[in-house]
């Protein structure tokens, strides 16, 4: 209980911070920032709709994961500049990327090979082996959407480094960090499939969304 209070008040806080940014950005006619600040607000407010709407009980932990990457990406990255303050941000945020997207793969075929509504039993490496082309092709996904979006509207999505103007090595190493992150999660869960009883991160988030959504793993 302690803990979910205090990923929650972590959630709290990154979402004041930015209504503050919002705010300020209203009262200094900066309506760009305004708008996108108020986007992010709306999409930290995504896992508690979703909780609602399909009654789907996500952990805290993967919440606040969650809403720490959008926090990082959009708000830091885009209307702060860190991706261009910091070489490395947007690496980290892409093996960030690969991480959440490999959990959310792994869930959702192992609700499948769990519920009773479905007749069908995977193997623990085809789940790990889904999870992870899951997470890989959303990833590459999001470089189709960052590439259509630099040629038709001239924006500046794929950060192209200096020597490639193309961008081509700025999307090459997104996927790379996107397949690193996915597959040690595939990895994990893999090892969780076969001995539940070890105890990584992964393994105690696994066991949190299991004991939030029974219904789900019922035999």
């Amino acid at each position: 209980m302690r803990i979910r209070i205090t990923h929650q008040r972590i959630t709290l806080f990154l979402q004041s911070i930015l209504l503050l940014e919002a705010v300020l950005a209203i009262w200094g006619q900066r309506w760009f920032t305004a708008f996108l600040t108020s986007m992010i607000i709306v999409i930290t407010l995504f896992p508690i709709l979703f909780e609602r709407r399909f009654r789907i009980h996500i952990p805290p932990e993967l919440q606040l994961a969650a809403i720490g990457f959008v926090f990082a990406s959009l708000f830091l990255g885009e209307i702060h500049d860190y991706y261009n303050r910091f070489w490395w941000w947007d690496m980290a945020l892409h093996t960030m990327s690969g991480f959440l997207l490999g959990i959310l793969g792994f869930l959702l075929v192992h609700i499948m090979n769990e519920t009773e509504k479905i007749h069908v039993h995977m193997k623990p490496g085809f789940v790990a082996f889904f999870a992870f082309m899951f997470a890989l092709g959303v990833g590459a996904l999001w470089e189709i959407f960052e590439f259509t979006m630099d040629s038709l509207f001239g924006m500046n999505m794929q950060k192209p480094m200096l020597g490639d103007p193309s961008g081509l090595t700025d999307t090459m190493w997104d996927l790379i960090v996107d397949a690193l992150g996915a597959l040690i999660i595939s990895i994990l869960g893999w090892r969780y499939l076969k001995n539940p009883e070890r105890n990584s991160f992964l393994e105690r988030w696994i066991d949190s969304f299991i004991e939030r959504n029974p219904r789900f793993f019922r035999k």
